[in-house]
């Protein structure tokens, strides 16, 4: 074990007062649920159900929805339940809209102090143990690994900045990538770099994306049909999951674009609902009629631009617009964002286009671009000419067609994950 590691568990057994103060002054800013607080100190919603239980661990919202599937594979015994972890508050919200099937209980992660994790593990005693991406804690992981609980890392990538990152970590790194029965990549680069920070070679599994074969994100039923009724046959066009860097182009293209279909809604979803205000005084310099989600207004007639800073509602969006923008993707010369996840469009027949800053998902809009099922815009007067284009339906059924097939060829990495998990069970 490293000195760096040693170092860590040291302090982990002390840490917990530290913690107390972050989530104190967490609760006072709404960051975090004071109902649900305690799950992170280890105290459990509720009994530990009999039979098996498996434990799916995910940061946050997106990487919590692609393992729903593997989800739905696990409880088809009906001898097991599942319990999800995620470390932030707005997934709580996402989870709940999104419907966990029954048997499924999700709870927040423990912090990272012997005492949380020792009590979560001695609750629920998990029979396996799946972490998703790359949120590692050493602690929780250690003490995992102590219990003889098999540990498998699913749907893992590690961009170039990670590596870079972590590769300062890299004894840490070591010691816990060592940690796994078996470790299930995206791509061959990543799997390249997992091996160099540790990771046996017999132990990886390149499976491609798991996000491919996700389950489609779930919309109010009732909701959806009030929403299409409201728009009705007005040419419609997403921005979905943009950056603050972005968001000005997205409102200078809809400029273009009314100029051409005068009746043109834009709707824009941002990643980081504390940039609605900006994206509203931004939006509100160049029209006339902007209307937000979370003051409960709805898009009128007039309505030129409907700002979607609403938790959990994406499958919404994507239902009603026939032309997705997928963010994070077109920032400034010199600020790569690193893109955003463009099957939950795809899934969702949205057509999509995005900017050429997609290197956290770069096998995955490879994979797109040469099938046909996506389109590259390198700037926002390409991003409106090709709106425009893309609003007559004639367009765009190639590219949904395209995008449909690569789902389909991709939906094996679920199977060979899946394979991962059972052969530890």
């Amino acid at each position: 074990m490293s000195p760096l590691t040693r170092l860590y568990l040291a302090f982990s057994l002390v840490s917990e007062p530290i913690w107390r103060v972050l989530h104190h002054k967490r609760l006072k800013k709404g960051k975090e649920d004071p109902a649900r607080i305690s799950e992170k100190y280890g105290t459990a919603p509720r009994d530990r159900p009999p039979g098996t239980v498996l434990w799916f661990h995910a940061l946050s919202v997106g990487e919590s929805l692609a393992l729903l599937p593997l989800v739905d594979r696990a409880l088809e015994d009906e001898d097991t339940t599942v319990v999800i972890t995620t470390s932030t508050a707005t997934s709580i919200t996402a989870l709940e809209k999104a419907g966990l099937p029954e048997r499924a209980i999700h709870v927040l992660l423990p912090i990272d102090t012997a005492k949380a994790v020792r009590r979560f593990l001695d609750h629920w005693t998990p029979r396996v143990a799946v972490f998703a991406e790359l949120d590692f804690w050493p602690r929780l992981m250690i003490e995992t690994h102590r219990r003889q609980i098999p540990m498998i890392l699913v749907n893992s990538r590690m961009s170039s900045e990670s590596f870079a990152s972590r590769r300062k970590l890299r004894g840490m790194m070591r010691d816990i990538l060592r940690l796994f029965d078996r470790l299930v990549i995206q791509d061959r680069e990543s799997a390249s770099r997992f091996q160099e920070l540790g990771a046996s070679a017999d132990k990886i599994t390149v499976a491609g994306a798991l996000k491919a074969a996700a389950r489609p994100l779930q919309a109010d039923q009732a909701e959806l049909r009030m929403l299409k009724a409201r728009i009705g046959s007005r040419p419609v066009w997403l921005a979905a999951a943009t950056r603050d860097i972005e968001e000005a182009a997205m409102i200078r293209a809809h400029g273009e674009i009314t100029k051409t279909v005068p009746n043109a809604l834009l709707i824009i979803a941002p990643r980081f609902l504390e940039s609605a205000d900006d994206i509203e005084t931004v939006a509100q310099g160049e029209f006339t009629h902007v209307a937000r989600r979370s003051r409960g207004d709805q898009p009128e007639d007039a309505t030129q631009i409907y700002i979607a800073d609403t938790i959990g509602e994406m499958g919404l969006w994507y239902r009603i617009a026939p032309i997705s923008f997928v963010g994070h993707s077109l920032g400034p010369e010199g600020k790569p964002l690193g893109g955003k996840n463009p099957y939950e469009a795809a899934a969702l027949r949205s057509a999509i286009l995005h900017g050429p800053s997609v290197t956290d998902f770069s096998e995955t809009y490879q994979g797109l671009q040469v099938a046909g099922a996506a389109v590259l815009v390198q700037d926002e007067a390409q991003l409106a000419e090709n709106v425009l284009r893309l609003f007559n339906k004639s367009q765009r059924a190639p590219i949904l067609k395209a995008a449909d097939d690569v789902i389909k060829a991709r939906r094996g990495v679920l199977d060979v994950t899946w394979a991962a998990i059972e052969k530890a069970l």
